[in-house]
């Protein structure tokens, strides 16, 4: 099953190792997860880094999610299950 992160983006449920909240205050690991993504061409932004909820993180991409952390969790469980997204 895919999971939407938002736009016209989807992508393989099974393909996620990480969803990650992006508060107000980015951190410093994630500022740099963000930076190896820019420097390796692997960051893929859905919306600008002003409106990222969510940092979603796959085997060859970094996704800048518009849509919460919480929601993409629950779509993810929903595509695990078999459910329609």
């Amino acid at each position: 099953m895919f999971i939407h992160l938002g736009s016209d983006q989807m992508i393989p449920a099974e393909e996620v190792i990480a969803i990650l909240n992006i508060d107000s205050y980015i951190n410093i690991s994630l500022k740099e997860i963000i930076e190896i993504g820019i420097a390796e061409r692997n960051l893929h932004s859905i919306c600008s880094r002003e409106r990222a909820k969510s940092l979603v993180i796959t085997a060859n991409k970094v996704y800048l999610s518009p849509i919460s952390s919480v929601t993409l969790y629950k779509r993810s469980q929903i595509s695990t299950k078999g459910g329609v997204q």
